[in-house]
């Protein structure tokens, strides 16, 4: 049978190229998983993506992000301030060759300030990503309920080895 033949050796190289987990997104030595988002609460004007970025080549930093669910888009952190926590911008967020970077609640993070709409649970949308080097990439962010954690899974990706990158 030709036909079973050809499907054998073709399945292969069809497997090998089916990213390691659904979402996930390359860019070179950059590898982009699970973006996400959290619903708005009530009339929130503001919201904030996160993800997990692999960084497999040589130090880069993420520049600049751009979405149109809102009117401005910066790279933030959580710094503390006393006893508060407060966000604060950063002009680019640095990958270390070999680490993977979670951008999470409480820490580093993509905010959208003033949205067009409330971001509603289920819903997508297209999140721009510019990289010092790579270059820009562009990943769909899936909106997860208004108290998500993050993760495809609902639960994130701490865990040992785990880097949340520098800031600049």
């Amino acid at each position: 049978m030709p036909s079973l033949a050809a499907a054998a050796v073709a399945l292969p190289m069809v497997l090998s190229s089916v990213p390691a987990l659904a979402g996930d997104t390359t860019l070179g030595p950059l590898t982009v998983s699970d973006p996400w988002a959290r619903a708005s609460a009530g009339m929130a004007r503001a919201g904030a993506a996160f993800m997990t970025i692999r960084n497999d080549g040589a130090t880069d930093r993420l520049v600049a992000a751009d979405a149109d669910v809102s009117a401005v888009v910066e790279l933030h952190t959580h710094i503390k301030d006393g006893d508060v926590m407060r966000m604060r911008k950063v002009e680019a967020i640095d990958f270390t060759g070999g680490t993977e970077t979670v951008l999470q609640p409480g820490g580093l993070h993509v905010m959208l300030i003033e949205l067009h709409a409330p971001l509603k649970e289920g819903e997508t949308f297209p999140l721009s990503l510019t990289f010092e080097s790579a270059g820009t990439v562009e990943v769909t962010v899936t909106v997860q309920g208004v108290g998500a954690m993050g993760g495809q899974m609902g639960g994130g990706h701490m865990g040992g080895g785990l880097s949340h990158g520098t800031t600049n």
